[in-house]
């Protein structure tokens, strides 16, 4: 049987300062994620961010939780059970789906364990990333390195590195912006907008900024866009480095003062909407536009468990695992498509 791990970043178990502290502690150790010399950033770490962060922080989710619980958890479990769904439908007993968390839980060795323990020999994983960069798709690789190092009896391993330009992806994006527009409208500007990197990252050799670039090329290429529809920025910067720009509530406050009074923004980074989205966004970019004059800005929801991206994500998934052991495998879902 082949296992198919999907993995997003993390999430607090509850929108509680002690729940975001025990979260941002594990996420910011990380050594991809914040390069740093120890000695200098772990009285930093342990000191002013765990200290005052977490409160502010868990305000911020508290703002978006969901009855379910946190909306990554809830979107990404949901994609992971639409992914099952389809895989039994296509490939009866050969697949089976598992979510887990780079940070905080279900977490990665958990389930890779209960992946082996069910019988999968071969184990696919996949980062819920688009776009490839060092502290998040290759944070994810680190650990399930140091996963299988504790491992006598490992699975055969695949891994999915992005696919920031592939056809059913942009089709899924350009879709859900089609499918928005004709539900609410249009507005002036479509503002496209991609989690931040520290452009010291670009200049080390992350492809990220690059990658991001060539996803809005083709979306804004399938929606038949002119230039002045559309802008791309970085948002959610942090710390005193310079970050990637154009910064995501700089621009806001730049159209706003240019006369510029609707916007919709979408987040293509993001495979499941989040506190970045949803309160960075949809809350307090909306807040940022409106205080420099502007006078809409309207958030285009993440593909999440849309049907649409349920089925595109499987046809991303598809070449990676099914002719992984013999075509004979599936030849019945072969007849049948």
């Amino acid at each position: 049987m082949i296992g198919v791990l999907l993995v997003n970043l993390g999430t607090p178990e509850a929108p509680t300062a002690s729940a975001v502290r025990r979260y941002l502690r594990e996420f910011l150790s990380d050594r991809r994620v914040v390069e740093l010399p120890r000695i200098i950033w772990w009285p930093i770490l342990n000191g002013p961010i765990l200290t005052f962060r977490p409160a502010r922080s868990a305000r911020n989710y508290a703002s978006i939780w969901m009855p379910e619980g946190s909306p990554l958890m809830v979107y990404s479990q949901r994609l992971a059970d639409g992914l099952q769904q389809y895989c039994d439908t296509h490939f009866s007993g050969q697949v089976r789906i598992a979510l887990a968390m780079r940070y905080g839980k279900p977490s990665l060795p958990q389930k890779m364990a209960e992946l082996r323990q069910s019988g999968c020999e071969k184990l696919l994983v996949v980062p819920l990333y688009p776009q490839y960069a060092a502290a998040t798709t290759a944070s994810i690789f680190d650990k399930v390195a140091d996963v299988l190092r504790g491992m006598r009896d490992i699975p055969e391993l695949r891994m999915l590195r992005d696919w920031h330009t592939h056809p059913a992806y942009i089709h899924a994006l350009a879709e859900s912006v089609r499918h928005w527009w004709q539900e609410n409208g249009r507005a002036e500007k479509l503002l496209i907008s991609f989690h931040g990197l520290p452009q010291r990252s670009i200049q080390l050799g992350d492809p990220y900024r690059q990658q991001c670039e060539v996803t809005t090329a083709l979306l804004v290429q399938a929606l038949g866009l002119k230039q002045e529809e559309w802008v791309q920025t970085f948002q959610s910067r942090f710390g005193a480095a310079k970050w990637l720009e154009p910064y995501t509530d700089k621009t806001l406050e730049n159209l706003a003062r240019q006369g510029v009074r609707e916007i919709d923004a979408l987040c293509p980074g993001f495979s499941a909407d989040c506190v970045e989205t949803l309160q960075e966004i949809a809350l307090e970019g909306k807040e940022t536009f409106l205080n420099a004059g502007g006078k809409t800005l309207r958030y285009i929801p993440a593909l999440n468990d849309n049907p649409l991206w349920i089925k595109a994500f499987s046809e991303i998934l598809a070449p990676s695992w099914q002719f992984w052991e013999t075509p004979e495998n599936f030849a019945v879902s072969a007849q049948s498509s």
